[in-house]
């Protein structure tokens, strides 16, 4: 069964609800929610984004995702039929509510890595680079993640999800994902108890020592309630957009690279090569002399100066 991505037709859409937020923003006089050139840079690693990823994403949907769920089939012996008795979950409208389901836990737990460990930060900083929160931040995507979230989500098309619908699945979760990148939505009562809304994602962006790490949640809340890394929006706290160690350009090619040359200058700091590999693979922050911290780290020396 053939279905097609609902990013096809919300791709179109960004571009006009980027348009009527800036419309928005000038009629209150807000001159600090886009600036101009970061909204080019924006713009321009969106659009090569979303080209990379017509090309990259059919490769991978080809031999990743097809070819895992191919490979667990009975054509070739395949463990669900032989093993675990079933050759697919089929299209039934509770297996495409259990695959969202699935795709969020996955997303959650693949978000939390890209911050968690600093290869990955270093493709994923791309989004949070910009020191805006608007809905062309939004788009401002890294093109590299392309090349390894395929190998996250694979699991849930071995267990028999089929491929498209999974595909379609992240349609969706992109889609939600889009629109949370607003400030003018304020906290929404109940649905804030179990979706994850604007006002948690502006949480996310945030570069607030209170903030950062948090709420990595697609449509829900729920993981990261049940995981410890939720957070509220406090209103008394100033927000700060942006990140820690910033690309401070306008330019698309540095801003994509700029957090991979820093790993390389922090590898050759040091000639020990469990230190090298903490560089890479460590959480972003760690540091073979205590010259620079984890958030981790950070929050444990303000907890325990607080004491003081």
């Amino acid at each position: 069964m053939d279905f097609t991505n609902p990013l096809v037709y919300g791709v179109p859409c960004f571009l006009g609800f980027i348009a009527i937020e800036l419309s928005y923003s000038k009629t209150l006089d807000d001159k600090e929610l886009y600036n101009w050139k970061d909204l080019a840079s924006s713009l321009s690693l969106g659009i090569g984004s979303a080209i990379l990823g017509a090309l990259i994403k059919t490769v991978s949907v080809i031999f990743v995702l097809n070819f895992a769920y191919d490979i667990f089939n009975p054509m070739v012996n395949g463990i669900r039929t032989n093993i675990m008795g079933y050759e697919s979950f089929g299209y039934a409208w509770y297996i495409w509510v259990i695959c969202m389901l699935l795709d969020d836990f996955t997303y959650y737990w693949f978000h939390r890595q890209n911050h968690m460990v600093r290869l990955l930060w270093a493709a994923h900083i791309v989004h949070h680079s910009s020191d805006n929160f608007n809905l062309g931040t939004a788009v401002r995507n890294g093109w590299f993640t392309i090349f390894y979230k395929p190998f996250f989500y694979v699991w849930i098309v071995i267990i028999g999800f089929p491929p498209e619908m999974l595909v379609v699945c992240l349609g969706i979760e992109a889609l939600w994902q889009f629109q949370l990148h607003t400030k003018y939505i304020k906290k929404m009562g109940f649905i804030e108890k179990f979706l994850n809304t604007h006002t948690m994602h502006q949480v996310h962006h945030a570069r607030n020592i209170e903030y950062m790490d948090k709420n990595h949640g697609g449509f829900l809340n729920i993981f990261d309630r049940v995981f410890g890394t939720w957070k509220e929006l406090d209103d008394s706290i100033a927000i700060e957009y942006g990140v820690s160690v910033p690309p401070n350009s306008y330019n698309i090619f540095v801003i994509l690279t700029h957090e991979y040359k820093n790993i390389w200058e922090d590898m050759k700091k040091s000639n020990n090569w469990y230190h090298k590999f903490m560089y890479v693979f460590g959480p972003p922050g760690w540091s073979h002399d205590g010259s620079t911290l984890t958030i981790k780290q950070i929050r444990l020396e303000l907890a325990n100066a607080s004491k003081v």
